[in-house]
């Protein structure tokens, strides 16, 4: 048996003759949740079971061998590994090292990867998440949050480039989504990222604004849309960092996934 299910039916054999506290068992849990490899990284292994998120791995400036070695690490613990901003050499180390006999899809125009063993299935959860975008440039962002949202579980609806420049594209996208009753929607916008507002202002589904990096001049690399979206005056608005679609698709999934529950799905 695994060494880890050993501790942790210690664990609970303890508890349940009293020998622990109930705070005492949760802290020997959250340790036990924590998996190193040498002095590389320390994978949270845990935090899907604790937080309804699982891990992803940020590519971005870690070694291609040291990403595809803590990818296989967690594939093993897990049955499933995330890797977001992988580049073209991570990507190539990846494919090398993983089994022929798991399933590996790659998205290079995000640089997203996904391994799983054949046997792990992604439980339908019944939350809905509607993604829209500006641009054709905040695609990229977009497709981010719509693979995390996806991972846990959620049906994903989106609309791309339906920004405020040719405002009348948004409408037919819009209502689709309020008669799929999305719970959430998750909006990015570069440049000026006045999209978020305009939705906020016509839906009342709570609106999570992602701006992004596009744009030239003053206000610069998602500075102009990031500002815009905290002084935004439609309420129901909440704003993730520039470029934030993992972190976006993550807060949209645990919306939905809250109001499935609620709602007996």
């Amino acid at each position: 048996m695994d060494v880890r299910v050993d501790m942790l039916r210690e664990v609970l054999e303890k508890l349940v003759k009293g020998q622990i506290s109930m705070d005492d068992a949760e802290k020997l849990l959250r340790i036990l949740a924590i998996e190193e490899i040498g002095n590389l990284a320390r994978l949270d292994v845990g935090r899907e079971f604790r937080k309804g998120i699982p891990e992803v791995i940020l590519a971005e400036g870690k070694r291609p061998e040291n990403v595809a070695e803590i990818a296989l690490r967690m594939l093993n613990k897990s049955g499933r590994v995330i890797v977001s901003r992988a580049t073209k050499d991570q990507v190539d180390i990846i494919r090398k090292v993983t089994p022929n006999d798991v399933f590996l899809q790659v998205d290079n125009g995000v640089g997203m990867v996904i391994v799983k063993k054949k046997d792990f299935e992604v439980k339908k959860t019944g939350g809905k998440v509607g993604i829209l975008t500006a641009g054709t440039s905040d695609i990229p962002v977009a497709e981010e949050a719509r693979v995390v949202a996806e991972e846990m579980g959620c049906e994903v609806i989106t609309a791309y480039d339906v920004g405020v420049a040719g405002i009348h594209r948004l409408l037919s996208p819009l209502k689709e989504m309020i008669g799929r009753d999305v719970d959430v929607v998750i909006v990015v916008a570069g440049r000026e990222g006045a999209l978020p507002s305009v939705v906020a202002g016509l839906i009342d589904a709570p609106v999570i604004a992602v701006p992004t990096s596009v744009g030239y001049g003053l206000g610069e690399k998602g500075v102009s849309a990031l500002m815009a979206m905290l002084q935004a005056c439609s309420l129901g608005i909440a704003v993730v960092n520039i470029d934030g679609g993992v972190a976006a698709g993550a807060v949209a999934a645990l919306v939905a996934n809250r109001v499935a529950r609620a709602k007996g799905n």
